[in-house]
């Protein structure tokens, strides 16, 4: 949701180099917008083709590094694990939420998550996080109610700070 994904038979794959990384429209914004508004911007992404060696983790360290400078992120928490590992980090478990919550010391029941996966809105319920569900319509799973729905990160951030 901060990124295209790259959808092949209706599931989304990450890009595979910076070159391939989009930034969707309207992100810049609403990440200014809610850093602006004292909320700290943390991505959790599981990245399973490191694991499964079929991606560098050096390519996506360097994908966050240009998304650190071109957008208001202020920490990303990543699973290299494949679903087989069984680590607590993986979405959907809530490791990466809990680390950066005890890290940067964010009271979780005052956080929200936003993705774009059944995984995210599993990982915010395991958190005991608010979740905001954008709806690609990805040939996948569902993710179970409760949660809000939107179409764009920047209708999250709207939702957000209406509701703080």
């Amino acid at each position: 949701m901060i990124n295209r994904a790259v959808v092949r038979n209706g599931k989304p794959f990450a890009p595979q180099s910076v070159g391939d990384l989009v930034i969707l429209p309207g992100v810049e914004g609403a990440l200014e917008q809610l850093r602006a508004a004292g909320f700290v911007n943390v991505v959790v992404t599981n990245q399973p083709d490191v694991g499964a060696g079929k991606m560098p983790r050096a390519t996506v360290e360097a994908m966050h590094a240009h998304l650190a400078q071109e957008l208001a992120i202020d920490a990303f928490k990543v699973c290299y694990h494949t679903e087989a590992d069984g680590c607590a980090c993986r979405k959907p478990k809530p490791g990466m939420i809990l680390e950066a919550a005890r890290e940067l010391g964010l009271d979780v029941g005052k956080s929200f998550l936003v993705g774009d996966r059944w995984r995210d809105v599993e990982a915010a319920r395991n958190a005991g996080c608010p979740a905001l569900f954008i709806d690609y319509s990805y040939e996948e799973k569902r993710p179970e109610k409760p949660y809000v729905a939107v179409n764009s990160l920047a209708e999250a951030a709207e939702f957000i700070l209406r509701s703080d």
